[in-house]
């Protein structure tokens, strides 16, 4: 198994642990998807992830800590979709998504 895999995997496992259940792998290439527009990447010893404009990264290193900021970030997703949410989703999924994010 290649390292980000088995990154992505301890990431996946500890975001399960925090009560993030709709968690899963996209394709062969280490991404963890979390919400529609929250995905996670392995890549030089980083976490890398990208919600709309802004872009996030920490330690590799360090699994734990990055699912609290994941779970926290998916959390306040889920109170609060951000406005570019339903552009996102239009695109992603087409008219049907309406308020389902």
């Amino acid at each position: 198994m290649s390292e980000p895999h088995v990154a992505i995997g301890r990431l996946s496992a500890e975001l399960r642990e925090l009560g993030v259940t709709g968690v899963y792998e996209v394709g062969d290439d280490g991404i963890l998807s979390v919400w529609i527009g929250l995905v996670i990447r392995f890549r030089d010893g980083f976490y890398r992830w990208q919600e709309g404009q802004v872009k996030r990264r920490h330690l590799g290193t360090d699994p734990s800590g990055c699912a609290v900021r994941v779970a926290r970030r998916y959390a306040e997703l889920q109170v609060d979709v951000p406005s570019w949410w339903d552009d996102l989703a239009k695109i992603l999924r087409g008219d049907a998504a309406e308020d389902y994010p």
